[in-house]
């Protein structure tokens, strides 16, 4: 009556089906799971030097070094579905003409919950550039320690652990040493 191929067809139909839905519900199960991670960032100096420009010969740029003090528990994030974290430290400041600017300026994985007890001393891992290559005139930053948790299955997660009390205002321009 029914050949081994149409047999074999069902088998497979249904057990697509079953998978689908325990994906779908691994993923919904994931909203149900919330924390709130506990941080404490504190910038310990700010400071700018001027550096030459790569691309416009010509133009001189300003850099601004960070040294920052990163220490919480971010092991409440992870769970059953939690792949690993994507952690940022991210400057938000405004210019002169009113944009709004968020620079990533330090970034890390953590791939267990061991690792997610974190006391961090460091600077900027990457430039920290101004577009208009000169950070006179530009109002102080805020910074903040951000998350993304990847998850196995299912959506991203974005969250702040930490941000900085006051604003930190941009000094300025010391000697190159």
């Amino acid at each position: 009556m029914h050949s081994i191929v149409s047999r074999i067809n069902n088998v497979s139909a249904f057990f697509t089906s079953c998978m689908m839905g325990l994906a779908v519900a691994i993923a919904l199960s994931s909203f149900l799971f919330t924390a709130e991670p506990k941080g404490d960032l504190a910038i310990l100096s700010v400071k700018t030097y001027p550096a030459k420009a790569r691309r416009w010969h010509k133009a001189n740029q300003e850099l601004t070094f960070v040294n920052f003090n990163i220490t919480g528990d971010l092991s409440p994030l992870f769970h059953w579905n939690t792949k690993q974290l994507f952690l940022y430290l991210q400057a938000e400041y405004g210019t002169a003409t009113g944009v709004k600017n968020e620079v990533v300026i330090w970034d890390r994985i953590v791939r267990s919950k061991e690792k997610a007890v974190l006391d961090v001393v460091g600077k900027n891992k990457y430039p920290f550039r101004e577009l208009s290559t000169s950070f006179r005139n530009i109002p102080a930053a805020n910074y903040t320690l951000r998350y993304n948790v990847m998850p196995y299955l299912g959506v991203l997660t974005y969250g702040e652990a930490a941000r900085t009390v006051e604003e930190i205002a941009f000094p300025e321009l010391s000697e190159k040493v």
